[in-house]
């Protein structure tokens, strides 16, 4: 991770515990991370959540952007991919990813972060971009430990 990128996403850490400081509901945080990832985050157009469901799917969660998919079979598309690894998918070219689910036709990259709660997939955390390789191996280590903060900041249905 690069020093300058490293910086970034530490100052958005700080902000970050400070803004779910003031409530614990997971659903409420859920709603106020996706945003302040929307506002912060450049060269974006998605920032939300896929959930885990008893079914094995993924349901939309809090986000911000277009309209998107409602369900995602577990295993299928980056996001289904990464919730059933359970590990971050940083993807330069959503077209060259096989089986890659488009909700947003503009999208051509992505990263996942999956959300880990007592060793189980909660569910994912998603963010698009209209350009090709907007992302990288150090937003994938960056968002992680966003969403670290969030787990810790929240109090979970699980």
């Amino acid at each position: 991770m690069t020093a300058n990128i490293a910086e970034f996403y530490q100052s958005l850490n700080r902000q970050l515990e400070g803004l779910l400081s003031v409530e614990r509901n997971w659903l409420t945080n859920l709603s106020q991370f996706s945003a302040f990832l929307n506002a912060n985050l450049e060269d974006i157009n998605w920032a939300g959540f896929y959930l885990s469901q008893s079914s094995g799917d993924l349901l939309l969660g809090p986000f911000q952007g277009q309209v998107a998919c409602v369900r995602i079979e577990l295993g299928k598309g980056v996001c289904g991919t990464a919730a059933k690894t359970q590990e971050i998918l940083v993807v330069e070219d959503v077209d060259q990813f096989s089986g890659h689910i488009a909700c947003d036709a503009r999208s051509r990259s992505e990263v996942v972060i999956p959300i880990l709660i007592k060793g189980k997939c909660f569910g994912v955390l998603d963010v698009d971009s209209p350009s090709l390789a907007r992302f990288d191996q150090a937003d994938g280590v960056g968002l992680e430990v966003l969403v670290k903060t969030l787990i810790e900041s929240s109090d979970w249905p699980m």
